[in-house]
């Protein structure tokens, strides 16, 4: 059984603004975020090993996570000075992969079976070597909650987290899944 409360101290103390248990029973994977991903917004669709279609199709995705009953939200919310306001976007989402790395460190000492699910495709490597080779460290690997197919707006409002904190505000997600 998780000590959540332990474990909400740690990510607080591993810089997030904001810790959470998480239901996996509330996950729902869903083709629409999928389909975002395929727009190749980001530029790493069809590029790297953690986002789609390397990371697997739904079917697999959902096998990983039904694998795990448990697990914890993390946030790092960053105020901005408008709407614009570029700078503290990259700021804010530079202190969540800090935090998000630190944690998932610590937590892998812990959990080593975990499946941490971030923001954004993995960064473990400069080059990836999607599709021409397998990936160097399968192990280390952090898929993106929405390659998975996770609304993180969902997620978070079917676990009592808040996504939205105003105005001038923004939220990197992730989450650790550890049971």
């Amino acid at each position: 059984m998780l000590n959540y409360q332990d474990l909400i101290e740690q990510g607080k103390q591993a810089g997030f603004t904001h810790v959470a248990p998480l239901k996996v029973s509330t996950i729902q994977l869903m083709s629409e975020v999928r389909d975002m991903c395929a727009t190749n917004s980001c530029g790493a669709y069809g590029k790297k090993w953690s986002c789609p279609p390397g990371c697997g199709d739904l079917d697999t995705c959902r096998e990983r996570i039904q694998q795990y009953t448990a697990g914890i939200l993390v946030q790092t919310v960053g105020n901005l000075e408008d709407e614009m306001d570029y700078e503290s976007m990259a700021e804010t989402n530079e202190k969540h992969k800090e935090n998000y790395l630190r944690f998932y460190e610590q937590l892998r000492k812990q959990f080593p079976n975990m499946l941490a699910l971030g923001t954004g495709g993995c960064t473990q490597c400069k080059t990836c070597t999607y599709p021409d080779a397998p990936c160097r460290f399968p192990d280390k690997m952090i898929s993106s909650m929405e390659a998975y197919g996770m609304l993180v707006s969902q997620v978070c409002q079917d676990n009592n987290l808040p996504y939205y904190y105003g105005k001038c505000t923004l939220a990197y997600t992730g989450c650790f899944l550890l049971e």
